[in-house]
């Protein structure tokens, strides 16, 4: 069993469009630049897939480990810049319905490579779904994607609140995406800020804005990770500042931090399996 606290860290937004994906991925390999050895769980089954946003062809998924066919390591997809990739796609959906043995099989899976591993971002659904919710609790920490248009900032705010109602959560991270100005991810921030204060008992910690980049979209079409095809970009710097933050984070302590009970936290949760 490792013994080693791996970061679990859920990148979600509450809504499609805010750049999620975009954010998991550079920012996984911005964490990898720094030295952190990153896993990816592509738990996003939308279309601005991990796979789509890399040009990577998973030949085996989270599925095939799930159907006893193979290990997670045969599994595991190298990215850009060192990272790895679970591409999840329709495993996340048969989490739901896990026989106990299953569960025992993908707790193993996950400690067996638990040793070689430092930070594991999931990038979850868009959406508020049952699927979503189990990820994030299940994880260390949620990193909340908000952009400047007001149904991102309402769904953000229902995510939270459904986090904080079912789930306990009381402490979020954020980070504001495609902003104009410098300013602009602090207000947006704050604005979720007091929507919550109403009615949450609930702290929001800013984690940095990434500025509007057109590079951002020029990387997508030639389905190459933003950091890397366009390090000098504004978008990318604030990426790797974002990075750097989120590698002071605190480790989770002790037993809890093993990747092990980040699974066992998944598949207790009352929405995933019975």
């Amino acid at each position: 069993m490792g013994h080693h606290p791996v970061q679990v860290i859920a990148v979600t937004g509450g809504k499609g469009g805010v750049g999620k994906s975009n954010i998991s991925v550079n920012m996984s390999i911005a964490l990898a630049q720094l030295g952190r050895r990153v896993m990816l769980l592509d738990a996003d089954l939308g279309l601005a897939n991990v796979d789509v946003l890399l040009g990577i062809r998973a030949e085996k998924t989270l599925a095939d480990v799930l159907s006893g066919d193979c290990s997670l390591r045969d599994v595991l997809i190298k990215g850009p810049g060192g990272i790895r990739i679970v591409p999840a796609s329709s495993g996340v959906q048969q989490m739901a319905s896990l026989s106990r043995q299953q569960h025992g099989a993908l707790i193993r899976a996950f400690s067996d490579i638990s040793d070689q591993l430092d930070v594991l971002v999931i990038d979850t659904a868009a959406g508020i779904s049952d699927t979503v919710v189990s990820f994030v609790r299940a994880a260390n920490e949620a990193l909340v994607v908000v952009c400047d248009e007001p149904s991102s900032v309402t769904d953000a705010y229902a995510l939270i609140k459904l986090l904080h109602k079912d789930a306990g959560m009381q402490r979020f991270r954020v980070v504001a995406n495609m902003t104009r100005t410098s300013t602009e991810g602090k207000k947006l921030v704050h604005r979720l800020q007091q929507v919550c204060d109403k009615f949450l008992d609930v702290a929001l910690q800013f984690e940095g804005a990434i500025p509007f980049d057109e590079s951002v979209r020029k990387a997508v079409q030639h389905q190459r990770a933003l950091v890397e095809y366009a390090p000098q970009a504004k978008a990318s710097s604030a990426i790797r500042a974002l990075a750097e933050r989120v590698a002071q984070w605190p480790l989770p302590k002790a037993a809890t931090g093993n990747l092990e009970f980040f699974v066992e936290r998944l598949l207790e949760s009352p929405e995933v399996g019975a």
